[in-house]
């Protein structure tokens, strides 16, 4: 059987250690037997071509440095509607293309603040008995960022934390939960996030992290091959409906 093939695109803002965490995953996809390429530009990404080859494109680039192209945008959005998987975690997928509603539709989210800064100490509440991505992890604490995000309504949340955390102008409002990892479709196409990843070393202080983006990793990059065993095509999705 032909291994399975990722894209991982990274770059951007150096203080999400864009490098690092596509290392890291990098290293679970090689692990997995996976044909990974690694590229620091968003040149390949117009490429439909490349793009429809892959079964997982995986996200590391940050968005406080510049866009994304418009027909890079569209390619992105064809691959994975016809089956290709995404998946990140939050410096390199939903902090990013800001500017880009497609993408932000595509991956379910974006980053809108993180209230109190770095070395905020919450826990990350599992969804148990949501999918089996969470099986066996339970509920674990975190030092990091505290990400409040907005969030597409069709997203299946499979963790949460407890909004808030710190006083901020937001606490005038009902305490919420917020949620840290969903999946979704996009098409054909497996979306998994996880919002926790401000610095590579999380995956390591929270293990339980690692784990999750393994597993969304592996699960994402099924989309392809599912379709086919159940005879799925993406025509069904399509119309001549425009998206811009």
């Amino acid at each position: 059987m032909a291994s399975k093939k990722a894209l991982i695109f990274y770059g951007g803002w150096d203080g999400h250690e864009p490098a690092l965490v596509a290392n890291r995953f990098r290293k679970i996809l090689e692990a997995r037997d996976f044909d990974v390429e690694m590229t620091d530009t968003l040149e390949p990404l117009a490429d439909a071509n490349k793009l429809n080859s892959l079964n997982l494109l995986v996200p590391c680039w940050t968005g406080h440095t510049g866009g994304i192209p418009r027909e890079a945008s569209s390619a992105i959005s064809e691959a994975v509607g016809a089956g290709v998987g995404v998946a990140g975690c939050h410096g390199g997928m939903c902090d990013t293309f800001r500017s880009d509603t497609q993408w932000q539709f595509i991956t379910g989210g974006q980053w809108v603040s993180h209230p109190g800064g770095d070395g905020i100490e919450y826990t990350v509440n599992v969804r148990r008995g949501t999918s089996p991505l969470v099986d066996g992890i339970e509920d674990f604490q975190v030092t990091s960022e505290h990400y409040y995000l907005h969030i597409d309504p069709s997203v299946e949340v499979l963790a949460t934390t407890r909004f808030p955390q710190v006083t901020y102008y937001h606490n005038a409002n009902k305490p919420v939960d917020m949620p840290v990892v969903w999946t979704k479709y996009w098409g054909l196409g497996r979306v998994f996030y996880c919002s926790l990843g401000h610095h590579d070393d999380v995956f390591d202080t929270a293990p339980q992290a690692q784990t999750l983006m393994e597993r969304g990793l592996l699960w994402a990059a099924g989309g392809k091959e599912y379709a086919k065993a159940n005879g799925l095509t993406v025509d069904r999705y399509l119309n001549t409906a425009k998206m811009y």
